[in-house]
């Protein structure tokens, strides 16, 4: 339900120009830290782009990332991101030349996004350099970044320091089809 709201959201901006939309676009993270890495896959991401005016929104579930280690995922969700009282991570932003994509056209673009990311409950402004692929079939959001636990309040325990970093590697692809 949360899902639908996410989008009539873009309908109540009453937006007259194709609006792209995916509930199944993939975010990875790894960690790596001194004494090894690990990496996670969430393919339950919401994302929705304007292409009228290039506003960009992502919601995560977060206890929908997948680790490879039951306990390691069982850890990520109740030690670090508590997503009990913090269940969804989020996006809002735009794209900072929206102007320079052509919809209509196949090829790849690179952008920057600029926006708030919402994660365990603090909101951060970042900027975010990205790829929009455009196809026949709708568009791919690609980007790669890097997120500090430490920026969204997410606490590593000394005794754990070793084996997780304050730095986590991001890489978002997302294919958004039009809406209908």
């Amino acid at each position: 339900m949360k899902y639908i709201a996410f989008f009539f959201a873009f309908a109540a901006l009453g937006l007259k120009a194709q609006v792209y939309q995916t509930k199944t676009g993939s975010i990875t993270f790894v960690n790596t830290a001194a004494t090894g890495s690990f990496d996670a896959v969430n393919n339950q991401v919401v994302a929705a782009l304007s292409a009228e005016n290039g506003t960009v929104q992502f919601r995560v579930p977060v206890n929908s990332f997948q680790f490879k280690k039951e306990l390691m995922q069982q850890h990520f969700q109740e030690n670090y991101m508590e997503t009990a009282t913090y269940p969804n991570a989020s996006f809002s932003g735009k794209l900072v030349d929206a102007a320079a994509v052509n919809f209509t056209r196949p090829g790849t673009y690179n952008v920057k996004v600029k926006g708030d990311m919402t994660m365990h409950g603090v909101s951060k402004a970042i900027e975010v350099p990205g790829q929009i692929v455009v196809s026949a079939s709708g568009v791919t959001l690609k980007a790669n970044f890097d997120v500090l636990c430490s920026d969204y309040s997410i606490n590593i325990p000394r005794n754990n320091a070793s084996s997780v970093s304050n730095s986590v590697a991001v890489s978002v692809n997302c294919s958004l089809t039009p809406r209908s």
